[in-house]
């Protein structure tokens, strides 16, 4: 999963990245030794010097249907050659689970940024506006 996260997060920035966190790794099926396994990995947002990299694992069952296995996010932060974070580029989401992942990416960093003591809970605007 790391691997492939970092090749989207590189793909989209352009530049060297370097993981800053993972901030979810979810394990809803185990994957037993042999089984075909397909590591999906896209940006679900990008900040300006930052990007959330959402990773969808999936496995074929017996049939050859896919089966959603686990799923993580990550964070990267791209860097120039001097290791100082550059700007990237904005994403723009288009489908509906894009849109939805998009969205939720800002909660999470909000919700990072508060805990981490780098944001007022007063100043995060999406996480409050779960609770009105």
């Amino acid at each position: 999963m790391d691997r492939a996260a970092s090749i989207s997060a590189r793909r989209h920035a352009e530049e060297i990245v370097v993981t800053s966190s993972v901030n979810n790794v979810s394990f809803g099926k185990s994957i037993p030794i042999g089984t075909t396994v397909t590591i999906e990995a896209k940006v679900s947002r990008a900040f300006t010097t930052s990007m959330e990299v959402f990773i969808d694992v999936w496995i074929d069952d017996d049939s050859g249907k896919k089966i959603k296995a686990n799923e993580a996010i990550y964070t990267f932060v791209a860097v120039d050659k001097s290791g100082k974070p550059t700007k990237i580029d904005k994403i723009n989401p288009e489908t509906d689970q894009e849109k939805n992942r998009y969205d939720a990416a800002l909660r999470r960093r909000q919700l990072s940024l508060v805990l981490a003591g780098k944001m007022k809970a007063d100043d995060a605007t999406e996480l409050k506006a779960l609770f009105s």
